[in-house]
């Protein structure tokens, strides 16, 4: 009997990349691409890019495949672990494993805090003081690192682990975190506050891999703040660029997820753990966010066929019992910009005439509407409003939903403030997101009364106050301050009635009418053209 030979395994790396709309980065992220080839001894390097351009992540690894790759690395092209690497990534990954079940594929982690980076930083600031004409103490300089600044607390947290770092390695005076976006103090912000505590010199040190938007107005900032306050001298530090020791941390970051040990950081993952101020995104999907965004290269090639908004279609159930609704009664009297909110208020009531008691500020409607467009975040006072909301509907528009009842945070405000807990939800929301809310309260007065509180004594301006909640201890007085709250637009009713179920109604039905705008809107637009 012949023995089977055999098969010899082939080796690929794709790194992953994120992308971007400015030329100049790509470039790099691809000359980078060439020297990890140079260095690889043999094995296939290919590229692709989550977001803004081609060829994308799975692209490459298709190309991987079609060269006889049996095993392939996929290994993030960015820095720190954040939805990206956490979330983005790992959701391609999966897709291709279900395509390519003959391959195996695995997945390396963030570059991260590599020694070989901190010693690049370390040539980036000497290279910066040796640009100098002016031989000043580092005693006497302040250390800037900039980080792209993200939504995720552990990886915000590793900018300040490295600028610390960096700071007692090369014994600089002080040190400012700073970010270019997402979370703060922002670059002009930082540079303005180090610059106010006396310091002779700022080294503005980007912590990135290439050139781009962001670093042209880090670099942009910094020259800025030389402007304004000439006697303290602003010197800008390359970011890390195409360099052999980038490459060399890619390299091996490769060879650590084919051998199973690609480390991630699980121990403060906002993912994996409750971290404080987050702990509603434990065990969160891995889904992709940045499909919106894919390929933009394509997309722009392809512009004679936009992408258009789908219209809202209901069940035929919810269909013909709207039709039998608009059949009921004269609505006439009521403004066009009212009915869609006012006819889903009578189907969740079953009462027509729920109509006659909703009250309207001036442009509310239409208000709420837009601000679900921009902001894309509804919060609510108890969870039953969260959960009446339509799913599809808010996937559609890219809209969040948070409820503050259950946040750990709000237990310890309403225990040590004594407030009830959906008051206190309210007022994390207003720590929290500031303005730029949809605030929908379907249950509880005192979360009225709260809102009602922050708005006319701190200032607080949510896009749209819908308050509707059912009872009969405090309820009526609660929606009456509302009402004569002329600081915000806002939605509610005389009465003890309502619920949690009329507040979703009303999100909802702004929601309807928001995709039908963005329907006719991209209808008018192709009649122009």
């Amino acid at each position: 009997m012949k023995e089977l030979t055999p098969q010899r395994t082939r080796s690929a790396v794709v790194i992953a990349g994120h992308g971007s709309r400015d030329p100049d980065s790509l470039r790099e992220f691809e000359a980078l691409v060439e020297l990890v080839r140079q260095r690889a001894q043999g094995r296939i390097v290919r590229h692709g890019y989550l977001e803004f351009a081609a060829p994308t992540i799975a692209e490459a690894a298709a190309a991987c495949v079609a060269e006889g790759a049996t095993e392939v690395a996929v290994v993030p092209g960015v820095l720190l672990g954040a939805r990206h690497a956490k979330n983005d990534m790992p959701a391609e990954l999966l897709a291709l494993a279900q395509d390519y079940p003959q391959v195996d594929f695995h997945f390396g982690a963030p570059m991260d805090l590599h020694p070989l980076l901190l010693q690049l930083l370390q040539q980036r600031v000497v290279e910066a003081e040796a640009s100098s004409e002016e031989i000043i103490h580092r005693n006497d300089s302040c250390l800037v690192l900039v980080g792209r600044g993200t939504t995720d607390p552990d990886a915000n947290g590793e900018i300040a682990k490295l600028a610390r770092m960096v700071q007692e390695g090369m014994g600089f005076g002080g040190v400012k975190v700073c970010f270019s976006g997402t979370a703060t103090p922002l670059v002009r912000d930082g540079l303005s506050q180090a610059a106010g505590q006396g310091w002779q010199r700022l080294v503005v040190l980007p912590f990135f891999l290439f050139d781009g938007v962001l670093v042209k107005r880090i670099y942009a900032a910094a020259d800025e703040q030389a402007a304004r306050e000439p006697g303290v001298e602003v010197l800008k530090a390359a970011y890390l660029g195409v360099h052999a020791q980038v490459a060399d941390v890619m390299l091996e970051r490769a060879r650590e997820a084919v051998e199973g040990r690609a480390a991630m950081n699980c121990t403060l993952c906002k993912y994996r753990v409750q971290i404080v101020g987050f702990e509603q995104q434990v065990g969160e999907p891995q889904r992709a966010h940045h499909l919106q965004v894919r390929d933009l290269t394509a997309r722009a090639q392809s512009a004679a066929i936009p992408a258009r908004t789908a219209p809202y279609v209901p069940h035929p159930i919810e269909a013909e019992s709207m039709e039998i609704i608009q059949a009921g009664r004269d609505w006439s009297g009521f403004p066009p910009d009212h009915l869609t909110v006012l006819q889903r208020l009578v189907h969740t009531s079953g009462d027509f005439a729920v109509a006659d008691e909703i009250y309207f500020s001036a442009g509310a409607a239409q208000a709420g509407m837009k601000a679900l467009l921009r902001c894309k975040r509804v919060v609510t006072d108890v969870t039953m409003v969260q959960t009446g909301l339509k799913r599809a509907v808010l996937e559609q528009l890219g809209v969040e939903t948070w409820c503050g009842v259950h946040d750990p945070e709000s237990h310890l405000m309403a225990q040590n403030l004594s407030m009830t807990r959906s008051a206190a939800g309210i007022r994390r929301a207003w720590q929290k997101f500031g303005n730029d809310i949809v605030l929908a309260i379907g249950d509880a007065p005192t979360a009225i009364t709260e809102a009602v509180r922050l708005i006319r004594e701190h200032g607080w301006r949510p896009q749209l106050v819908i308050g509707l909640p059912v009872g009969f201890v405090g309820t009526r007085e609660s929606k009456d301050e509302l009402r004569r709250c002329l600081q915000v637009p806002r939605i509610t009713n005389s009465g003890t009635r309502g619920g949690s179920p009329w507040a979703a109604s009303v999100v909802n039905a702004l929601m309807i009418d928001a995709i039908a705008w963005l329907v006719q809107q991209e209808a008018q637009a192709e009649g122009v053209q």
